[in-house]
């Protein structure tokens, strides 16, 4: 049985169970597989733009790693994610209260909504291929940022209905799954070939970012709409999305030019292909480009199907995917909490607050004892705990709690909290994994393969029964 944490469920709460086939990645803890991995010109411990320099004295460092105006971009993205929780609450009382859905349709409304997400190979594939005003990563990150904030302004001023407040959360699924593959990429870019430790490091540090956005806003989520309304929550939301726009600005990469389209298959994705120099405009083509864009989707889709049809990826992501795709009752928990227990908004808003510092704790537990912790042994374990924890919710519905001298609050603050580290520190190293087996030249496609078949697993148990 697989469930959320509390009201603010989220889907990077879970576990993955161990290939129990032979020796793989699975089997190494988290230097086993990187002795025979060369150093990528972006990744490695030495490199300018990865990971941590090998002389690194008189350099500022964060968990290890190189401050570099790159890496400030790639933190900010990740706290953007974090901070737009402040709106999660607004939205879940919006639909009961204002909009008047039922549980049920809440649920199918959110698995519309997150449909974006599910498709995150698409956007993977259109930045590593098509440039946009001669960049492959800082013009996506922009437009995303603008695209998000005017789907927050449209919840606040002209969005009455379900159909249009599932449109606008359609456009900011599509800016957040967007930017979030974008800056996927660049994380996949340094962590390729690095020592281990960067690579756990870079990982650690895009979702400590994201937790520490989650904190600044998890209290302020519930106690800004008992004091407001969801409305200015809307509003105050819209602003943030911006800040991804502002982080394009300080990504290190050189424009493309136009006759990028029109290289030797080796030098495309799966041959060793980047950027040039030089100028170019939007989509960076030139007469007899199209040819040459054909030829590059073949080979972009013949090393993708070369990194998916590897065992070591391909059992993992789909137990992954059926783990996702067990039915939740998080919408109607939440009609549960408000109208059986009359939790006030600002009490949801402690829970958040709660669930994101204990996020952040399991970070910084998978940092510091578990990143080299044999895959095997930390899943197998993860998966025996997050069994037995799994069912506590029966607790509280059947009143269990109380006779046990738990309140109701005091329950469901401690179950959100013990869910979330474990489901932190067990899904940690799916990413660093997944990470390091992306082929160089289709990082963000093969990535946001892997991460949207969870999501489309997550999208599916959001569905009516």
């Amino acid at each position: 049985m697989r469930r959320g944490g509390g009201p603010d469920a989220s889907p990077r709460h879970v576990t993955i169970a161990a290939d129990a086939g032979g020796a793989g990645p699975w089997d190494g803890g988290a230097e086993d597989d990187a002795a025979a991995k060369p150093p990528h010109k972006h990744g490695g411990p030495a490199a300018g733009r990865g990971g941590t320099a090998a002389g690194g004295a008189g350099k500022w460092q964060v968990m290890g790693l190189d401050v570099t105006p790159e890496l400030c971009a790639i933190a900010l993205v990740y706290f953007v994610q974090g901070i737009l929780g402040l709106s999660r609450l607004a939205l879940s009382f919006y639909f009961k209260d204002d909009l008047k859905v039922d549980p049920a349709q809440v649920a199918v409304l959110q698995g519309i909504a997150m449909m974006p997400w599910v498709v995150k190979p698409l956007y993977g594939f259109i930045s590593d291929s098509i440039p946009l005003f001669g960049y492959r990563r800082r013009s996506y990150l922009a437009v995303c940022g603008f695209l998000g904030a005017a789907s927050w302004v449209a919840l606040a001023t002209v969005v009455n209905s379900p159909a249009g407040a599932v449109a606008a959360m359609l456009l900011g699924s599509l800016s957040t799954a967007a930017s979030d593959v974008v800056v996927d990429s660049i994380v996949v870019e340094r962590a390729r070939g690095g020592a281990e430790g960067t690579t756990g490091s870079l990982q650690s540090l895009c979702w400590a970012f994201q937790s520490t956005g989650g904190i600044a806003s998890a209290y302020f989520s519930g106690s800004l709409v008992q004091s407001w309304g969801v409305h200015p929550v809307f509003a105050v939301t819209a602003i943030f999305p911006l800040f991804v726009s502002v982080s394009a600005l300080l990504i290190e990469e050189q424009r493309v030019a136009p006759l990028s389209l029109a290289r030797k298959d080796s030098d495309w994705p799966g041959g060793g292909g980047s950027s040039g120099g030089g100028g170019g405009g939007v989509g960076c083509v030139e007469p007899g480009a199209g040819a040459a864009l054909a030829a590059r989707m073949v080979s972009q889709g013949r090393a993708l199907w070369g990194a998916v049809s590897r065992k070591d990826i391909l059992l993992p992501t789909i137990f992954v995917f059926l783990w996702q795709a067990t039915p939740t009752s998080d919408s109607a928990m939440f009609y549960f909490y408000t109208n059986q227990l009359h939790f006030e908004p600002e009490f949801l808003g402690r829970v958040r607050l709660a669930g994101s510092i204990a996020s952040l704790v399991g970070v910084g537990l998978y940092n510091t004892w578990f990143k080299k912790v044999p895959l095997k042994r930390m899943f197998f374990w993860a998966m025996i705990i997050g069994t037995a924890l799994g069912s506590t919710q029966l607790l509280l519905v059947s009143g269990a709690n109380r006779a046990l001298g738990l309140s109701d609050q005091l329950f469901v603050l401690g179950d959100s909290v013990i869910l979330t580290v474990l489901g932190q520190v067990s899904f940690m190293p799916v990413l660093v994994l997944a990470a390091r087996l992306c082929p160089e030249g289709v990082e963000a496609t093969l990535f946001a393969t892997l991460m949207s078949l969870m999501n489309g697993g997550a999208v599916r148990c959001l569905g009516p029964p």
